[in-house]
C-alpha cells in the first residue's frame, strides 16, 4: 500500500479529521432506501456499525486491521532525508548522517577522474536539489568534491586518497 494511502487512511482513524471531512462532504439529501442501502453497504464493509438506537458511528476497527496488515516501511539510510522524487527534504542534524547524504549524492552524480564546469557541476546537482550552491559547498567542506586550482572547476575526490 503506498504511503499516500496509508495516510488516508490513518486519517480515519482520528475524530476530529473524520468530522471536517464529514462536514465537507454535504450534498443533496439522500432518500430513505438509498440512505439504508448505503448505511448497509458501510456496515458490510466494516466501516460504520448501527447501534441499538439506531445511530450509525463510524467503527476505526477495520481501518486499523488494513493499516495493521501492511505496516508502513520506514525509509532508512540517506532516504530519510530524501523526497519520493529523490530530492533533499531536509539536511541531517547529526554529522554523520550528513556525511553519508552527501555522499549518497556524490557517487550518483559524480565519477572519479572527471573534471566539470561550474555549470556542468551544477546540473548535475540540481536533481537533487533546488539549491545547487549549498550542496556544491557541503560536497566541498565534506572533501567529497574539490575546486581545481583554477578555481573554475570541480572533480570528485578520489575516495582512496589519503
Amino acid at each position: 500500500m503506498s504511503e499516500r494511502w496509508r495516510g488516508v487512511l490513518a486519517a480515519l482513524t482520528t475524530p476530529d479529521l473524520r468530522a471536517v471531512l464529514a462536514e465537507s462532504m454535504t450534498a443533496a439529501p439522500l432518500t430513505d432506501a438509498r440512505r439504508g442501502r448505503a448505511i448497509a453497504r458501510l456496515v458490510e464493509l466494516g466501516l460504520v456499525h448501527e447501534s441499538a438506537s439506531g445511530v450509525v458511528e463510524f467503527d476505526e476497527t477495520a481501518v486499523r486491521r488494513i493499516l495493521a496488515e501492511s505496516p508502513p516501511t520506514k525509509p532508512s539510510g540517506p532516504q530519510r532525508f530524501l523526497t519520493a522524487d529523490g530530492r533533499i527534504d531536509r539536511y541531517p542534524a547529526q554529522q554523520v548522517d550528513r556525511d553519508e547524504l552527501l555522499r549518497w549524492i556524490a557517487d550518483r552524480a559524480f565519477r572519479a577522474g572527471e573534471v566539470l564546469t561550474e555549470k556542468q557541476t551544477n546540473e548535475r546537482l540540481a536533481p537533487f536539489t533546488g539549491d545547487v550552491a549549498v550542496l556544491r559547498r557541503y560536497l566541498v567542506d565534506a572533501a567529497l568534491l574539490e575546486r581545481t586550482r583554477s578555481g573554475s572547476e570541480y572533480a570528485r575526490v578520489d575516495a582512496a586518497a589519503p
